[in-house]
């Protein structure tokens, strides 16, 4: 059986401000690096065989405290990017509902191509998928831990499961430094095991910006 933890990044200053990321490389801060520090004895207890993460530096700096207690080496996929979020990139929350008040009704109501040049859910789960599964390959019957996105994480994971977007908005977003684990047998394919474990209880921005 293999086992896949999919874990997002660390708090960042632009998460704080509820500030759209996608794929802007923002940084982790210093909340986000202890959030890492924390949550890294924890996954390295599961005993990874692999770690792969983002190229953004969020993502990659969060892996890099996993690697340091087990000695893996941290693989890169820039596959496991957040969502581009087109126009509002940059933008608090409230900004963008301001200036794209159509596209933004239209993507809290769940619309998976909203519009102002936001990548759609469709694009984004089988971009992530197929970074999970390739990550996954590399130790089929072992653990695989990848560093993500909030967003991204939930899409790739619902590509894996064959669940559609709608279903998915049901399954709420990781907070940061907390993971989804999902296993796969022969029998059953791929199937969730936990949602959104972590250390520090947190409330998620709506869809992981």
């Amino acid at each position: 059986m293999t086992r896949l933890i999919v874990w997002r990044h660390g708090n960042t200053d632009w998460n704080a401000a509820s500030r759209v990321q996608g794929q802007t490389d923002v940084p982790l801060n210093d909340l986000g690096r202890e959030q890492a520090r924390a949550a890294a004895p924890v996954l390295a207890a599961l005993r990874p065989d692999a770690i792969v993460a983002s190229d953004l530096r969020r993502a990659a700096d969060t892996a890099a405290a996993l690697a340091a207690l087990t000695g893996l080496p941290v693989r890169s996929d820039a596959r496991l990017r957040e969502r581009h979020f087109g126009q509002w990139q940059g933008l608090t929350l409230t900004e963008v509902a301001e200036r794209f008040p159509d596209e933004y009704a239209r993507w809290r109501a769940g619309d998976p191509d909203p519009g102002a040049g936001i990548e759609p859910l469709g694009d984004l789960g089988a971009r992530l998928g197929a970074g999970f599964q390739d990550a996954a390959d590399l130790a089929t019957g072992g653990t695989v831990v990848v560093t993500t996105h909030g967003g991204g994480a939930r899409q790739g994971v619902g590509h894996l499961l064959g669940w559609d977007h709608t279903v998915l908005r049901s399954l709420g977003s990781l907070a940061n430094c907390h993971w989804t684990e999902l296993r796969h047998d022969d029998a059953r394919g791929w199937h969730l095991r936990a949602h959104n474990v972590g250390l520090i209880t947190q409330p998620a921005l709506t869809d992981a910006v």
